[in-house]
């Protein structure tokens, strides 16, 4: 029998972060993320006016790094942003989701909708019509209730969004996130076409191949922040990954047995949580990982695909 405390125990509770300011709606600390989102994005847009006068090498570098960014944006800014919004003002929020639209070119909105179903599932495996939850499971297009092959879920994922049910999915929400998700589909596809139009070549041969690449190791990063985890144990859902600087890459998401299992808990809280909880996950078998999960395949203690998940949990205690 499985050792899951209430939700309202103490051994699972952790104080939300406050604050006097009238800008940050949780903590000051939010300042950090915003300014990355921000570089970010002049980042991104600063590529584009460097293209035609920087070296081929040097662009190939500047574009390596801007996947590399689009990867920590989705899963540290716009994660941390999802769960916990920074702003006070509703219209902050919804200014700031463009400008992570546009630096991501995907939705923010649209994000929204697919991660939320992601912790509604969390990384189900497929029921008796071979359906999941969660859209983003890695065991969706897998076999015998086994995970896909990561480097088919890597790359092929990026494809595989259905537009129609996350369009069905904020409609369910009202027609105003609809709206805004539309807005941020709009604005960075108007920047894309404004590029284009002054230099196809960029859009075509470097902003897509890195962009697509980012989307890749984003999709990197979340098979092994569940490959080896237990679907079925909600302490157990999601592997962690403790390296300091990952984690202030990421803003704490490498915690993440710790953020399924309480997905409200605020990056500036995840230590403090972990604490609270790490006897608890111990004794559940929770999976650790040393490596920072877009570099879970490394680990020595790598589960073999072919295992059931109570002996990939066995193997690794």
């Amino acid at each position: 029998m499985s050792k899951i405390p209430d939700m309202n125990t103490d051994a699972a509770r952790v104080d939300r972060p406050t604050t006097s300011s009238k800008l940050f709606a949780h903590t000051r600390w939010d300042a950090i993320p915003t300014l990355a989102g921000l570089f970010h994005l002049f980042y991104f847009l600063g590529l584009f006016f460097l293209f035609p006068h920087a070296p081929l090498w040097v662009m190939l570098i500047l574009g390596f790094i801007y996947s590399l960014m689009v990867n920590a944006n989705i899963n540290g800014v716009g994660h941390n942003f999802i769960h916990n919004p920074f702003f006070r003002s509703e219209l902050l929020n919804r200014l700031f989701g463009i400008t992570q639209s546009i630096a991501c070119c995907f939705s923010q909105t649209y994000y929204n909708a697919v991660h939320m179903q992601h912790h509604k599932g969390n990384a189900d495996r497929p029921d008796k019509k071979g359906e999941t939850i969660d859209w983003i499971s890695i065991y969706k297009h897998g076999h015998d209730g086994e995970a896909e092959n990561p480097w088919k879920y890597v790359f092929l994922s990026f494809f595989r969004d259905d537009i129609g049910a996350i369009r069905r999915e904020l409609r369910k929400r009202g027609r105003r996130e609809l709206i805004w998700g539309n807005i941020e589909l709009a604005a960075f596809a108007t920047v894309l076409l404004v590029m284009f139009v002054f230099n196809w070549r960029y859009v075509i041969f470097y902003l897509l191949p890195f962009f697509y690449l980012g989307h890749c190791f984003s999709y990197l990063n979340g098979y092994y922040r569940h490959y080896g985890a237990d679907p079925d144990k909600p302490i157990a859902w999601g592997v962690s990954s403790y390296g300091k600087i990952y984690n202030w890459l990421f803003f704490y998401n490498g915690y993440h047995a710790e953020h399924h299992f309480r997905p409200k808990v605020h990056w500036t809280k995840m230590e403090a949580f972990h604490q609270q909880v790490a006897e608890l996950q111990k004794e559940e078998g929770v999976r650790v990982i040393e490596h920072a999960h877009m570099l879970g395949f490394l680990d020595r203690n790598l589960p073999k695909r072919g295992k059931s998940a109570l002996e990939a949990t066995e193997a690794i205690s």
